[in-house]
């Protein structure tokens, strides 16, 4: 393993520590994917709880990873903490080659108000991250402005470019409460955003990777499960590394493409039938499907089409064991009709 600091501004003591696997000619691979872990601390410090032992958890399923200290209330606060992270980005991609880092394959991890940040970064940023991990963050009004008054509430910025977000937090959290984590995941779900969400029972606050080693209050031994299911959320969303380079995603990062340009396979059922009678032709083999179903089973063809219309074509078509190249074809098919809205 390879550690060095970087300082980004010197004036306001933000830093960049990296904490890189060494390259080596034993791996079939070379680039490896980077997260970026942003620490808690209310926007007054920094956890050293929730940095390195974090930044060491990822690197051993295969990532780069950096701590970013970021500038903190006293050194002039918002907005310059989300400047910080887009400054960090931009200063790891110059050396993204040397460094080994696939910058098409970046996640952030935030804790508390380092959580904030990290919802942040899926929202707001210059850069946005393929995935953000927010871990007790804080969203909404009051634990917010109780950081700082005047910062951005997360959720209020949620729209189709956000970011798929892995949301986790303690039922019993009574320093950010469970329902920061609740309002923002109901929020990326009516946005339609991809996202995984773990609630524990126990906790508190500050549990950070639910090991013994960092604990200062009780907690379920079920809390530390959350760094490993996180990375596997990571590999199902942008990919994940293996012995041959990374695996293709397995998990959309919104829930359907509406929202696109361009009609494809990802659109939904519902949005598919809004469109221009021309289009609809295209949609016979799977409309073949749903009649065959409906009237096996009784159900009327229309309602039951307004009871799926939420899926998307290509989750029915699985559903139906349509051939992966029917799939194919009618994606390209689509992909040349501009969507109407």
């Amino acid at each position: 393993m390879n550690t060095f600091e970087n300082v980004l501004n010197k004036e306001r003591n933000v830093t960049l520590t990296m904490y890189l696997n060494l390259d080596s000619s034993e791996f079939g691979f070379t680039k490896r994917p980077l997260i970026v872990v942003i620490p808690g601390g209310g926007y007054s410090m920094c956890s050293d709880r929730e940095s390195e032992i974090v930044a060491l958890q990822y690197m051993a399923a295969g990532f780069q990873a950096c701590v970013l200290r970021y500038t903190l209330r006293d050194k002039g606060g918002w907005p310059y903490p989300l400047e910080d992270y887009d400054q960090a980005i931009e200063f790891i991609s110059q050396y993204a080659g040397e460094w080994n880092i696939d910058m098409d394959h970046v996640a952030t991890v935030g804790f508390s108000a380092g959580g904030h940040l990290a919802a942040c970064t899926a929202t707001l940023a210059k850069h946005k991250p393929r995935a953000a991990i927010c871990v007790y963050p804080a969203i909404l009004p009051d634990i917010v402005d109780a950081c700082q008054p005047g910062m951005p509430r997360p959720h209020e910025h949620v729209d189709g470019d956000t970011s798929p977000c892995f949301l986790v937090s303690a039922r019993d959290d009574t320093v950010v409460k469970v329902n920061n984590t609740l309002v923002f995941a109901q929020i990326l779900e009516n946005a339609g955003i991809s996202f995984e969400m773990h609630v524990y029972a126990s906790g508190q606050h500050g549990f950070s990777v639910g090991t013994p080693l960092v604990l200062t209050v009780p907690a379920t031994p079920r809390a530390a499960c959350w760094v490993s299911d996180s990375i596997s959320w990571l590999g199902e969303i942008m990919g994940a590394l293996t012995a041959k380079g990374f695996t293709e995603p397995t998990l959309a990062p919104r829930m359907n493409t509406d929202s696109d340009p361009f009609l494809s396979v990802r659109c939904s059922l519902a949005h598919i039938r809004k469109q221009p009678e021309s289009v609809q032709p295209l949609m016979e083999p799977l409309y073949t499907f749903i009649r065959n179903f409906c009237q096996e089973q009784g159900y009327d063809f229309e309602v039951f089409c307004t009871i799926i219309g939420s899926e998307t074509v290509q989750n029915l078509l699985q559903k139906f064991q349509a051939p992966p190249e029917q799939v194919r074809k009618l994606n390209k098919a689509l992909t040349a009709i501009p969507s109407l809205m």
